[in-house]
């Protein structure tokens, strides 16, 4: 859509940050809601996330107007929230073409913007990433400052906690902002406390807290006194001992939709020495009333009416496999007291929110903390019972030591149920789910399943959670399934694939929910084609019969070539020294970009024309 300048006067002044700081302070609070309707408008004509980039306007607004940015690096963690901060930073007339293909990317992106100085799509990285740049700007010397701004869902994971630990060890000077929108804005948040922050915060406070110490030292007496007197000026107002703890002058909470307090406590904080921590109060979905009430609905959104505040009714239909494992893991339950769902804060992702109200006794949220939910996972499985991990793709990467160290050495029967493998769509590269086959792969002792629909899906999650020898694995991708009619329960054989197809001179060996496009061509090239189910174990038998019978293989799989199903193909084809010719088909060695699923597929020729068309072009060589 065009920028509309007689709609949004003071926002059309500030297309960069640059231009923002020439603004009188005054105009602030009208930039605020300018800013806060026009991602509205803009949001509501091309969908992306919402709720979180609503309540942080303020605060992106004076983080801007008070630091030098892009000199001074400002770090978001996750990037939900940034649409704010894109929209100042020189690409407002582009914010409609967010999570589109070849379009503004979804999170903070470097190569997008130089005010981009980390990407991210994964939480609680900016700490960590910020500590260094703020150790780098003071070897620089040059006066650069970093900030650093974290939700209360991402400060729960331990990496965060470690990245303050060490910034405590070294007074690094830099500033962490806690945005922190679970909790309503109490009594506390407001005239009274912003002007105590700003004391906390000023010049004269700072010099009498470090000053004090100094003088003091030698006498332990009074020198405590002082020491708990702080504290029980702070703890009046504010939780920030476990902060302070970790080596962080704590200011807060402040209100974080009072753009001027808080321009006033970050002018402040700008020039304080060591590690700072700022605690502000928001709320998600700040000043559009559907959002605000139910800001997880809103967090990210299809195109809809802003004036109904109505979201379009999905078309029904067919089932998502989040919604098939959803109803596995009730279904299971009812029989099954042992079993256990654990899930790293993906409850509404994952389909889990009816089990979670109906067996809340065994459902487990550990926030967002996946290293921790693996290994309390493999703990449940010492103490006798039948774990279940609901987690994407792209986060059980966080957690591979621990499947590796605290679940497949020690062979305990987990299940992982994989969510979002393959091609995820609009976030883009940090979440396209490309390399969990390979990086299962070459795990001992695991088993790995690749449903090529969602009665498959069924099948494999109760083969899984009854395999008792060591882990298993269910990798299923973002959508609907396809239809398939729903069979009783029952466990397929271990490592062993179905023939779907005879034809002659080629076989398709397909791993996944490619076979329909699978089925297409191997009709149209009057090839074999069979359904693996597994990765791992591979049905050696059978690849070694297909190679015996056909010309040439070729394998399919919607993950990285590099180690993936095709890999072992290989491998296994080399073991028992059988020369035939191999084509693996999947994704390329590169980070896939953003784009619809289909789109995306069409572009890299895993559509059913695509894959013809490689199949066509090896053949011809």
């Amino acid at each position: 859509m065009s920028f509309d300048t007689a709609k949004y006067p003071t926002l059309a002044k500030a297309s960069e940050a640059t231009e923002l700081r020439l603004l009188p302070k005054e105009s602030l609070p009208k930039l605020c809601d300018e800013l806060r309707q026009y991602l509205l408008d803009s949001v509501s004509r091309s969908s992306g996330h919402f709720a979180s980039g609503l309540g942080v306007v303020e605060l992106t607004v004076a983080l801007h107007y008070v630091y030098n940015t892009p000199f001074d690096h400002l770090v978001w963690d996750v990037g939900h929230q940034a649409y704010p901060h894109k929209i100042l930073t020189g690409r407002r007339d582009r914010i409609g073409t967010i999570r589109q293909k070849n379009g503004l990317h979804p999170f903070p992106w470097r190569d997008e913007s130089e005010y981009d100085v980390l990407n991210v799509g994964h939480s609680s990285t900016s700490i960590s990433a910020g500590l260094g740049m703020a150790v780098a700007a003071g070897k620089e010397d040059q006066g650069r400052r970093t900030v650093c701004v974290i939700g209360d869902g991402a400060i729960t994971a331990g990496m965060a906690f470690e990245a303050m630990n060490h910034a405590g060890d070294i007074k690094a000077d830099l500033l962490v902002v806690l945005n922190d929108n679970e909790m309503s804005i109490s009594e506390n948040v407001g005239a009274l406390n912003n002007r105590l922050a700003q004391i906390l915060s000023g010049k004269t406070y700072s010099r009498f807290r470090e000053g004090g110490k100094k003088v003091l030292t030698s006498l332990p007496p009074i020198k405590e006194l002082v020491k708990r007197t702080e504290e029980h000026l702070k703890g009046m107002v504010a939780p920030g001992t476990l902060f302070e703890e970790l080596g962080f002058n704590y200011i807060g909470p402040v209100d974080g939709h009072d753009v001027l307090a808080l321009v006033s406590t970050l002018k402040n904080m700008r020039d304080l020495k060591g590690p700072q921590f700022l605690h502000i109060m928001t709320k998600k979905g700040k000043g559009y009333a559907p959002a605000e009430k139910d800001p997880i609905t809103w967090h990210a959104v299809p195109k809809f009416d802003p004036v109904s505040g109505l979201l379009p009714k999905s078309a029904g239909g067919l089932p998502t496999y989040s919604k098939i494992f959803g109803e596995w893991l009730c279904e299971t339950a009812a029989d099954d007291a042992r079993l256990m769902a654990v899930t790293p804060a993906m409850r509404e992702g994952s389909g889990m929110v009816s089990f979670s109200r109906d067996y809340p006794g065994q459902y487990f949220d550990v926030a967002i903390a996946e290293q921790h939910a693996v290994t309390f996972a493999a703990g449940l499985a010492i103490g006798g019972y039948r774990p279940v991990v609901a987690i994407y793709s792209t986060f059980l990467q966080r957690a591979y030591d621990q499947l590796i160290h605290d679940v497949a050495i020690q062979k305990l029967p987990v299940l992982f149920a994989i969510d979002r493998g393959g091609i995820v769509g609009a976030d883009g590269q940090t979440h396209q789910g490309a390399f969990d086959i390979a990086f299962l792969r070459c795990i001992p002792n695991m088993v790995i399943m690749t449903p090529s629909n969602e009665n498959e899906c069924r099948q494999m999650l109760y083969t899984g959670y009854h395999y008792m020898q060591g882990p298993s694995a269910v990798r299923y991708p973002r959508g609907t399934g396809t239809g398939a009619d729903l069979q009783p329960l029952a466990s397929l054989p271990l490592g062993k694939g179905v023939m779907k197809r005879e034809g002659e001179k080629l076989a398709i060996l397909n791993f996944g929910t490619l076979l329909p496009e699978a089925e297409a061509v191997a009709e149209s090239l009057n090839a074999t084609l069979v359904d693996m189910r597994f990765v791992k174990p591979l049905d050696d038998a059978l690849i070694a019969e297909l190679a015996a019978s056909h010309e040439a293989l070729i394998t399919l799989e919607e993950g990285t070539i590099k180690g993936g199903a095709g890999s072992g193909v290989i491998e296994a084809l080399m073991a028992r020294r059988m020369l035939v010719p191999v084509l693996t088909i999947g994704l390329p060695d590169e980070f896939i970009p953003q784009g619809t699923q289909e789109e995306i597929r069409q572009d890299y020729q895993l559509d059913a024309e695509g894959i013809e068309q490689q199949i066509s072009r090896w053949l011809a060589q």
